[in-house]
């Protein structure tokens, strides 16, 4: 099985500099870093397996936008990590759900693992923190 690769969408580099950190630690593939809408395009052709996401970026509360399109388009497995986890209402769609931040380092691997085994269709389990978005949003995952 190929090491599943992962975006960082956030506009906070120390934030994202950490979270590269802890996913290259826990035996991820970061493939890049997004600090606003245009940069997330860019990487999104890349079709990255998971994808976290703050809400709030440099151009402004475009992160929901940003993770339907990474959901619906791309097939990427996308989990919000905002301050602002109320923006996302029940969910967005194509997503998969939300944690607040902050989130300790040991938490992004479980996250992310948890991801990886959703895109196969397990949603058992999930770790501690995480808000999963109802069926009707829900992220359709593929193996």
């Amino acid at each position: 099985m190929q090491t599943p690769t992962v975006l960082i969408v956030e506009d906070e580099m120390l934030v994202a500099i950490d979270l590269e950190a802890s996913l290259e630690e826990h035996g991820y593939r970061p493939v890049g870093i997004a600090a606003d809408m245009s940069r997330a395009m860019e990487l999104a052709s890349i079709r990255p397996d998971v994808a976290l996401v703050d809400c709030n970026l440099r151009d402004g509360p475009t992160g929901p936008l940003i993770g339907r399109m990474l959901g619906q388009t791309y097939g990427t497995t996308v989990i919000f990590l905002t301050a602002n986890p109320a923006m996302l209402d029940d969910g967005i769609d194509g997503t998969l759900g939300v944690v607040s931040k902050p989130c300790a380092y040991h938490s992004v691997g479980e996250l992310v693992d948890f991801a990886v085994r959703a895109r196969q269709g397990d949603l058992s389990q999930p770790p501690t923190g995480i808000k999963l978005f109802s069926a009707s949003t829900a992220f359709h995952g593929s193996a």
